[in-house]
């Protein structure tokens, strides 16, 4: 019953905000909604095999690549059935709520899918409920070894070596992209390192209707990632041994940042207020904007069918903040979260050892980067890693930003403060609207934000 007790204590702040998982953007739209050539929340397809029940999986859905998707499981469906003489049936959703309630049904019958994919931010609150297997040395050998995959993927499987769950299977780092042609006619000979750097670049580039950066402050998982980063640029994990840091000046400070990019910079176009991840991408597909941050090798696709295609890069996010010229004391040089995939595999299973190799079959060399060149994401399989951004220069500073990537703190409450970041900037939207964000309106919502997270952390501690 304890695991039972800890899901339902500390899943509810999943249910009040898809913010949970790791991989979730709208930057592409190629996250979990839409069909993935099934019913949603069905099963979108089954292999039945002919040894036994087939092996349940519980997945994503793919909603801009609904057919590659449905392709996808017929091929992993014959290569596991080749192999082990059993099917594969997959279940998928459609996004984090839906995770998470299919979950937490399941942990509470006992009874469920085989396998799960969950965002590595959703893995401390599934980690929390000790109804996931733990992988000791024979299990991680089970599946091709640590050192099969990146050592950042990693990050977010456990909250330590000897206690993970989950294994990489995604990789989504996040990146800059800029435009190479806006950036020869402006003098500007290489992407920024600093984010003053950025901004004056940005101002170079504001011009003729077009603007210098663009931004999705409408977005519902783009915004938290910004004062994430910034706040630990500045010197602030925001949580560290159980102690909660966001009433504090560095947190007002990344707040003040990210919004003046629009109200003191004014290097981002006024619509932005209103624009999602996928609205920031077609501007900047359109030529609209000349940058945009916290996007990843998702976007590789639409940009490469777009009038853009032969004039962008990607670049690493600056590591120094704004108002900074260097890293403050304590600071560290953050720009992208563990963002991605992780696969877990239920205690309850009366099939861990298959399901164990249905793992090592998804992360294998070859089917990493199958599913990569398809889907347009990172391997979290090194070699996989390593010849996709060697035969395409635009995933070689997306690899480089996932060696560096910073876990999110490894706690079953992090939702809560992941989703309260996010709530401060939509209260804060008719007033970024009206052109300038109040510090004392901040400060009393991060005030109240440090009580209520403060005592999700402490109870999260203690389970």
């Amino acid at each position: 019953m304890t695991s039972r007790r800890a899901f339902l204590a500390l899943g509810g702040a999943a249910v009040a905000g898809a913010a949970l998982t790791g991989c979730s953007t709208s930057t592409s739209g190629s996250g979990s909604s839409g069909s993935g050539g099934g019913g949603s929340g069905g099963a979108a397809s089954t292999g039945t095999g002919g040894g036994g029940k087939p092996l349940s999986v519980y997945v994503s859905q793919q909603s801009s690549f609904p057919q590659e998707q449905k392709a996808w499981f017929a091929r992993i469906q014959k290569a596991f059935q080749d192999k082990t003489g059993r099917g594969v049936q997959y279940e998928t959703y459609t996004s984090a709520t839906e995770e998470q309630q299919r979950i937490q049904t399941s942990v509470v019958s006992g009874t469920g899918p085989d396998v799960y994919e969950i965002g590595t931010t959703f893995t401390p609150t599934a980690f929390a409920t000790k109804s996931f297997v733990q992988f000791d040395d024979a299990k991680w050998s089970a599946v091709g070894g640590k050192d099969r995959f990146t050592p950042a993927t990693l990050a977010m499987s456990g909250p330590s070596p000897d206690q993970q769950i989950a294994v990489p299977f995604t990789s989504i780092p996040f990146v800059l992209a800029y435009n190479t042609a806006m950036f020869e006619k402006a003098g500007i000979a290489e992407p920024p390192k600093t984010w003053d750097e950025l901004v004056a670049d940005a101002k170079k580039l504001t011009t003729g209707g077009v603007y210098g950066l663009g931004m999705s402050y409408k977005d519902g998982f783009d915004p938290w990632k910004f004062v994430w980063m910034f706040a630990n640029q500045y010197g602030n994990p925001l949580v560290a041994d159980a102690k909660v840091t966001l009433d504090d000046p560095r947190v007002l400070r990344a707040f003040q940042a990210y919004f003046g990019f629009l109200t003191k910079d004014r290097i981002a176009p006024p619509q932005s207020v209103n624009w999602t991840g996928a609205d920031n991408t077609a501007a900047f597909a359109a030529g609209k904007v000349a940058m945009i941050v916290m996007t990843n090798s998702q976007v590789l696709p639409t940009l490469a069918k777009s009038s853009l295609k032969s004039s962008f890069a990607l670049a690493p996010i600056p590591t120094v903040p704004p108002g900074e010229t260097a890293l403050p004391a304590g600071g560290v040089p953050a720009t992208t979260i563990v963002s991605g995939q992780n696969l877990v595999v239920a205690s309850y299973s009366k099939d861990q050892d298959l399901a164990l190799e249905y793992v090592a079959l998804v992360t294998s060399d070859a089917e990493q980067q199958h599913f990569s060149e398809v889907f347009g994401v990172l391997p979290t399989n090194a070699k996989a890693a390593a010849a996709i951004a060697g035969g395409n220069k635009n995933f070689a500073p997306v690899l480089a930003a996932g060696r560096t990537a910073r876990p999110t703190p490894f706690t079953g409450a992090w939702s809560q403060v992941q989703l309260g970041l996010t709530n401060v900037v939509v209260q804060s939207l008719p007033a970024l609207s009206s052109g300038s964000v109040a510090d004392s309106a901040l400060t009393g919502q991060l005030k109240s934000l440090q009580e209520t997270a403060q005592t999700a952390v402490t109870k999260a501690a203690k389970q």
